[in-house]
């Protein structure tokens, strides 16, 4: 449906309503964890399930005992998509991709609810994990610093939050840990963005781009052999923390991330002749790049929980839709916004040589007026 909008024009008002009803994708996951509304303006509207789920959850955790909790907590209902579509249509733009400050926390139960409010001391926590991990695993003083750059909590911290949110949400659908969220399940949240985090620097040093987040990136820096060398790093201390879980169901999981994240990078590097060749080529890539570590980290963290397969299953969709439609308005973003407001290049796509969703559809449009 994004894509069918990008086609015909739509504005990023528009888009980001239908982001919001991809991410509300699975009936079963909006009725067994709820939906809420957030502040951010991106990427809010992809959690917005998972913050409704986690803030009310929490709350009746916090306000009864483990045991009762469950018992007494009311059905969540989720709001129509006529009433989203109108409310993401009136208060949301894509004019910006930077990190906002947080807002403070609604004193009313329906009141929007700042997602990076709700989780400001676990992220933290995350970012100052992840420096801890990269420093620790080597005595390389200039690996440590370059490894390292991009975790100055800078960021959108998508990744970590999405898997904090479903956490914590299932952790007290499911009365585990008190509804707290697990050093297990904290550690898919590192290790998620970690794998992204190296892979950014892996595109960094591949597109030459002089900047990331608002700041000079790693290859303007430093030499760009040691800068693919420390984004090699990076992946391995996150291959070392998935071991650490000792959960050979998750490894797997995990695991399946990397490969994909190679093949899609491999397949960025090609491209097909006909029209259905490649939509069908571009949406595999953006799984495989972009999606396929928000599903599998969703779902590590709900097998972590101690979630049955059918939950595990609806995590793994749920982030597999959001990921898609992330990248479906990352990728229109590049087009309409300004490398001052994105903090780095804008139209680095095109001048790339990549063909997204939006230069896809305007090759249609040309080759239908031909």
């Amino acid at each position: 449906m994004c894509v069918r909008l990008l086609q015909n024009g739509a504005g990023g008002q528009a888009i980001i309503a239908v982001l919001t009803m991809a991410c509300l994708g699975s009936a079963r996951l909006c009725a067994r964890l709820g939906h809420i509304s957030a502040r951010r303006k991106t990427p809010a509207a992809v959690v917005d399930p998972l913050v409704r789920a986690a803030f009310f959850k929490t709350q009746a955790c916090s306000s009864s005992s483990s045991s009762s909790a469950s018992a007494t907590a009311a059905p969540l209902v989720a709001p129509s998509a006529s009433s989203i579509a109108q409310s993401y249509t009136a208060k949301r733009a894509l004019g910006t991709m930077h990190t906002q400050h947080p807002g403070s926390l609604p004193r009313e139960d329906h009141a929007p609810v700042d997602p990076y409010r709700l989780l400001e001391d676990d992220l933290k926590e995350i970012y100052a994990g992840m420096r801890q991990e990269l420093t620790i695993n080597t005595n390389q003083k200039l690996l440590q610093t370059i490894s390292t750059y991009y975790f100055d909590g800078q960021g959108k911290a998508f990744r970590p939050m999405l898997a904090i949110l479903m956490a914590r949400a299932v952790n007290c659908h499911l009365d585990v840990h008190n509804g707290k969220l697990l050093p297990s399940q904290r550690s898919v949240a590192m290790i998620a963005e970690m794998i992204h985090t190296a892979s950014l620097v892996h595109d960094d040093v591949i597109d030459q781009a002089d900047m990331r987040r608002g700041k000079p990136s790693a290859p303007a820096l430093w030499d760009h052999k040691k800068v693919t060398i420390a984004g090699d790093f990076i992946l391995s201390v996150a291959s070392q923390m998935i071991a650490r879980l000792r959960n050979p169901d998750v490894t797997q999981v995990l695991s399946m991330v990397l490969t994909d994240l190679v093949q899609g990078e491999f397949m960025q590097l090609g491209s097909k002749e006909t029209e259905n060749e490649r939509f069908a080529h571009y949406l595999t890539k953006t799984y495989r790049k972009t999606a396929s570590l928000t599903a599998n980290s969703l779902k590590a963290v709900v097998m972590l929980g101690g979630a049955d397969e059918s939950i595990a299953d609806v995590a793994f969709q749920y982030g597999r839709n959001v990921g898609l439609a992330f990248q479906l308005v990352d990728d229109l973003i590049d087009f309409i916004s300004n490398t001052e407001t994105l903090g780095k290049p804008a139209m680095n796509d095109l001048k790339a040589g990549l063909a997204t969703a939006p230069v896809l559809f305007a090759c249609e449009k040309v080759t239908i007026l031909i």
